[in-house]
């Protein structure tokens, strides 16, 4: 179509402009090192998610005993205390949508140098999932980090965020930056060398699939 779109502030400019006239912005029709940026983060992101469930995330010290709990275990403790909502919650942000925006992080960075039998609609809008509850992922942090400023009574009880915090904390930043640096206009983009690809069965002409 011979323009080019800011990806800081959407605006669209006439193909070869350098720089966005709105934001300043230095304009490219795609990133040709998106792809090497999403797979590192990706990786440490998922190197950072192994301690994070086997280390404890919280540790409960009273004048008796010291517990110390994982994501899942502590999932578990409050299911047996009559909690299982909160349980569940907690099991869904910090386990289930982690684990899934790791796979769909590697799809669609996978589908977009193979053949994919996923259109590019779906793409586009499990891209936009991804990139919308990103956030959401943080909710076992901001639990802890409550209950470690609440419960603070000196030697008769205490809530300290455990290790796995740290390293929790660090796999949803490094999967939020991995899911950031993926360059969805490379969705659209005709697969060069295959022209058995769903794109091209959905009779759709170059010119048209081809993002801003």
């Amino acid at each position: 179509m011979g323009l080019v779109a800011c990806t800081r502030c959407t605006k669209v400019w006439p193909a070869g402009t350098e720089t966005c006239g709105r934001c300043g912005k230095h304009l490219h029709s795609r990133d040709t090192t998106s792809l090497q940026r999403v797979w590192a983060f990706w990786f440490v992101g998922f190197l950072c998610y192994i301690p994070a469930n086997m280390y404890p995330m919280l540790q409960t010290r009273t004048l008796l005993s010291v517990q110390e709990d994982t994501i899942v275990g502590g999932a578990i403790e409050l299911f047996h205390y009559g909690s299982p909502g909160i349980a569940l919650i907690i099991l869904i942000a910090s386990v289930a949508i982690p684990v899934a925006k790791f796979l769909a992080i590697a799809f669609l960075a996978i589908s977009v140098v193979r053949v994919s039998s996923v259109s590019m609609h779906q793409r586009q809008l499990l891209y936009e999932v991804v990139e919308y509850i990103g956030r959401w992922s943080m909710i076992d942090i901001f639990v802890v980090a409550i209950m470690s400023s609440l419960v603070q009574l000196n030697t008769l009880a205490a809530i300290t965020p455990g290790r796995a915090s740290l390293f929790f904390a660090l796999s949803v930043i490094f999967t939020m930056l991995s899911a950031q640096a993926f360059d969805s206009r490379m969705i659209w983009d005709v697969q060069s060398g295959h022209s058995d690809t769903p794109d091209a069965a959905e009779g759709t002409a170059p010119s048209d699939r081809t993002a801003t």
